[in-house]
């Protein structure tokens, strides 16, 4: 049975060219780039080629991209370390209620610290209003943290908004770009922010690595201490391979990008279309044109989630309901609750995102598998034969 992967939001197969560019430096070149000689050099080198590869995908400088272990890392960098290098300023940090976990548990963190969290509600379709980002703005307030897409619905957040707000009131801001960066063309002097976070293995990269953008002349506390590694920001010995994927990842995204946007756009509309037209009961959810390329989030009435996760797989088809940091709770996405949805139906969601490999034929076995899934646990489901 040919399996059809549909959750390319959670991670993307590592790219065979990212792998080919990898290789050499786990026997060939694996010396420590702070070494003198010359194994250590030509490591140094090869991370400075990876560092311009990254900082050009998103129109930064070299020198703004600092690598971590991946987006949470660089979520939690940003956060914890503008809150305590300007504690002395503020204590009010705005962000949005429907965050990556990465952002919503470092601000939960924040709170037992003595900080004041404003959480921003959105509409309907998950869009953060820029203007409640301005009611939100107080004299103390020193950070603005807003997702630049979200993960389980795909809204595209009105980020270069906010940014003017946030530059007005000279606050510092910082978007989650996680899904953004390698998928839409993006530059964070056009966004008008000061951090931005990343990660390699959403846009086929090596798992294990990332990077936070830092605007030049931005201060931030940093919290892993030891060597001076990243401009002292974030001490340890650099993971070369990881870095050197995710530097040939960058470059390969940038070749193509708005052509595999259109492709993906085709695919996804054609998905929704179809799910709308031939399963009854059926809603989409987040904004129906602001949406990430690839993303396809809909509600089911009458069929559980997880039942449609688990019969799709014994199809061979690999989707979600929602994001895969939370895959194993049975609790309802606190993104659909915070759009308005019921705890039903937010545990009746499924997202099917595509990628560099999805095709127009395995679009169509989705729908008839789809369809004939729902179908029979709807013929199973107590709730609806209830209501007959």
């Amino acid at each position: 049975m040919k399996r059809i992967y549909l959750d390319y939001a959670a991670t993307t197969p590592t790219h065979p060219e990212v792998i080919k560019a990898m290789l050499p430096y786990f026997n060939d070149v694996f010396g420590n780039p702070s070494g003198i000689y010359s194994y250590g050099q030509e490591s140094k080198q090869a991370l400075a080629e990876a560092r311009d590869m990254v900082a050009a995908l998103i129109g930064a400088d070299s020198e703004e991209a600092v690598f971590t272990s991946g987006g949470t890392e660089a979520d939690n960098f940003a956060i914890k370390g503008m809150a305590f290098a300007n504690e002395n300023k503020g204590d009010h940090v705005i962000t949005s209620s429907i965050e990556h976990h990465a952002v919503i548990e470092t601000c939960k963190f924040l709170e037992r610290k003595g900080f004041r969290i404003t959480y921003l509600p959105v509409d309907e379709y998950g869009f953060v209003d820029p203007g409640d980002v301005k009611k939100a703005i107080t004299n103390k307030t020193i950070l603005i943290s807003v997702m630049h897409a979200n993960n389980e619905v795909g809204t595209i957040e009105p980020i270069a908004e906010i940014g003017k707000i946030a530059k007005e009131g000279g606050i510092y801001f910082h978007t989650d770009a996680v899904q953004t960066v390698g998928h839409l063309r993006l530059d964070v002097k056009e966004l008008g922010v000061d951090l931005l976070s990343m990660s390699a293995h959403k846009l086929y990269g090596p798992k294990g690595i990332g990077a936070l953008y830092i605007r030049k002349g931005i201060e931030l506390v940093s919290f892993v201490h030891g060597g001076e590694q990243e401009r002292k920001l974030r001490a340890g010995t650099e993971n070369v391979p990881g870095i050197v994927g995710f530097g040939r990842a960058a470059e390969l995204a940038q070749q193509g990008m708005r052509e595999e946007a259109q492709r993906l756009t085709y695919l996804r509309d054609k998905l929704i279309k179809g799910i709308l037209e031939r399963i009854d009961n059926t809603h989409l959810n987040g904004h129906p044109l602001r949406r990430l390329p690839n993303n396809v989030n809909v509600s089911v009435d009458f069929v559980e989630g997880e039942s449609m996760l688990l019969n799709l797989d014994l199809e061979g088809i690999c989707a979600s309901t929602g994001s895969a940091c939370s895959s194993s709770s049975l609790e309802p996405s606190h993104v659909l609750l915070a759009m308005g949805l019921s705890h039903e139906q937010a545990l009746t969601s499924l997202r099917l995102t595509l990628g560099k490999w999805t095709t127009q034929e395995e679009i169509e076995q989705v729908l008839d598998v789809l369809s004939r899934v729902v179908a029979n646990l709807r013929g199973m489901s107590p709730f609806l034969k209830s209501n007959r």
